[in-house]
């Protein structure tokens, strides 16, 4: 019974420390940009993609990517995310 216990209080402690320490390194966030920081290409790119939305929201991904937010003449939320080169990644 008493090494029942320690195994339990070992797995326990073993567990509460590694969800204080965590398991790697932090993701890095977005960073904001303005709009008119976004190269002429890719907003050329999302404005072909999403035809009549207003873009109000700019970010640079940790991978180089571009994130770009607005809305529809509805007020519907769309966003595309463009890499440097001009292709789109993921479209909503």
């Amino acid at each position: 019974m008493r090494r029942f216990v320690s195994c339990c209080y070992v797995i326990l402690f073993s567990w509460f420390g590694v969800s204080l320490t965590g398991c790697g390194e932090k993701p890095q966030a977005k960073t904001r940009l303005e709009l008119k920081d976004i190269p002429g290409d890719i907003m050329k790119v999302a404005k072909e993609k999403l035809p009549g939305i207003t873009f109000d929201a700019a970010f640079r991904e940790p991978n180089g990517s571009y994130e770009l937010r607005g809305k529809d003449k509805t007020g519907k939320v769309r966003e595309i995310d463009i890499r440097g080169d001009g292709t789109v990644e993921e479209l909503q």
